[in-house]
């Protein structure tokens, strides 16, 4: 099934400040700095010789390693700690992973450097009785392929800033590092800056993608410089969802080539484990993963058999005696299915109708063939050409959306007949909020419950599209059961925290970018 919708003005989303220092109670009433202070290398100052930047980098390294071996380890201290410094410290803590990522980085792309492509048996891996430079450095590191993989990338971006006069210190020159042409002088300037860690910058940079006819490396570079401000404080995965999204909006027409090049990893694979259990291995590309998600979520969602879309979500129905675990209850399903092959009738097995897949888009983009849509619950764009044929094979329903300014991305409304919402207002609110609207949760319209805002017995609450919104189980209980409130403010949702002074609200942003994709239309 497709849901269309139609035009309306545009929204935007506001990116969290970041705090420098705080002072962290009970411990020794001390500034602990969150931040570390920025690497860069100095203008004036040229680069040392090999034979004092070893000794310079060893010492400073060793101390730095020395200073957190001496951190103390008694569990009875950190016990100790009130709530805030447990939390300050923890940030502490991330960026000592942070500044050591930072440096093994520094160091990985010295290693690709030396050992390019063109010196052959010359080069450092090589020497070494290695392959490749992610090869050595996976091995020296003690890390995981793809983390090694990531250093390397980094490190070369790094290398590329400096080469590139982001940062002045008489860098080599990177052209002959493979990889090198698709590295951006902005992403290694803000790991060496301190702005971003290395799996936030390399997130970024695959999410971008590499250039293309329509998209230079300067442009990337531009984009790229653009997103680190607003990813600062983002985890690597959100960041990469960013950058994603950042490219289907400055490269649409490369959307399909995108889309085929993800389709074409597909793959599946079976292996036996030592102790005789299998195991299967299954890349996904969108479409697949949304319709095997679909069952997924429809077998592990607490509320598998019987939805409840009230306000008293602690209610006992619809309730499984199952004592498997939601992991032992998706294999034993997809074992059915696959049993009864094309014979099954999955209602029995999964609730809710037969399997599908629901794509959201912009009216406006689906008459003019132009565009992109969405598989529901999922970021990544999908074209218009993959839209047409789940629609050919599904058809669509048509929602329209309010364009006032007042009230952008609402759908119409019912009256307060009902007290539950209907399926059709399901669709509508899956289709406008793309999820849990609760800020940082990713949980998809199949586990989230539709809550009155203004709740239905309290408050004389309407059972209206634009006074539900959706949140998933535990976030449904948290507003009932803590005091959590939500308010609307025309088309945003505003959450207030239970006895917090109003400079505490947060806004509570749909994570659904076909709605997005509508209202700028």
């Amino acid at each position: 099934m497709t849901t269309m919708l139609a035009s309306a003005p545009g929204v935007h989303d506001v990116a969290a400040p970041h705090v420098a220092d705080v002072t962290a109670p009970g411990v020794a009433d001390r500034t602990v700095p969150l931040s570390p202070a920025p690497v860069s290398a100095s203008p004036a100052i040229a680069p040392p010789s090999h034979e004092s930047a070893a000794p310079c980098v060893a010492d400073a390294m060793t101390a730095a390693v020395d200073a957190l071996a001496n951190v103390p380890r008694d569990l009875t201290l950190y016990r100790s700690l009130g709530d805030d410094a447990l939390l300050e410290l923890t940030r502490v803590a991330s960026d000592e992973v942070r500044l050591a990522q930072l440096h093994v980085s520094l160091l990985s792309g010295e290693i690709a450097r030396r050992s390019a492509v063109e010196l052959g048996s010359d080069g450092l891996a090589q020497r070494t009785g290695h392959r490749t430079a992610d090869e050595l450095v996976r091995v020296t590191t003690g890390t995981r392929a793809a983390d090694a993989r990531t250093a390397v990338r980094v490190g070369i971006a790094m290398a590329s800033a400096v080469s590139s006069g982001e940062f002045d210190g008489g860098g080599a020159s990177t052209s002959t590092l493979a990889g090198a042409a698709d590295a951006s002088p902005a992403i290694g300037a803000a790991v060496l800056d301190g702005r971003v860690s290395v799996a936030v910058a390399d997130a970024v940079r695959l999410g971008l993608g590499t250039p293309s006819p329509a998209l230079t490396a300067e442009m990337l570079d531009a984009a790229a410089e653009q997103l680190l401000a607003r990813v600062a404080g983002l985890d690597a995965d959100r960041a990469g969802r960013e950058a994603r999204a950042m490219r289907d909006d400055l490269d649409l027409l490369g959307l399909p080539e995108r889309e085929e090049s993800r389709r074409a990893q597909r793959s599946f694979r079976l292996g036996r484990r030592p102790d005789g259990m299998g195991y299967a291995h299954w890349v996904l590309d969108p479409e697949t993963f949304a319709i095997v998600s679909d069952v997924y979520d429809r077998v592990t969602s607490p509320k598998r058999t019987l939805p409840s879309f009230d306000d008293e979500p602690d209610s006992a129905a619809g309730a499984v005696d199952d004592d498997r675990t939601p992991e032992q209850r998706a294999s034993d399903t997809f074992a059915e299915l696959l049993r009864h092959g094309v014979a099954a009738d999955t209602s029995q097995l999964l609730g809710d109708g037969p399997i599908g897949v629901r794509v959201v888009v912009a009216g406006t983009a689906l008459d003019a063939r132009q565009g992109r849509g969405f598989f529901e619950g999922q970021t990544d764009a999908i074209s218009i050409a993959t839209v047409e044929r789940v629609a050919c094979s599904a058809g669509t329903v048509v929602l329209t959306v309010d364009g006032s300014a007042e009230n952008a991305g609402q759908p119409l409304n019912l009256g307060r007949e009902r007290r539950l919402f209907s399926r059709a207002q399901r669709i509508a609110l899956a289709a406008r909020d793309g999820g849990c609207r609760w800020p940082g949760c990713e949980r998809p319209p199949s586990w989230c419950e539709a809550h009155h805002i203004d709740h239905w017995q309290r408050d004389g609450g309407r059972t209206d599209v634009a006074d539900g919104i959706l949140l998933c189980r535990h976030h449904h209980l948290l507003a009932h059961n803590n005091g959590w409130e939500i308010r609307r403010d025309g088309p945003r949702y505003l959450l207030v925290p239970p006895d917090h002074p109003s400079g505490a609200v947060r806004e509570m942003p749909t994570r659904s970018r076909a709605l997005g994709d509508a209202l700028r239309a």
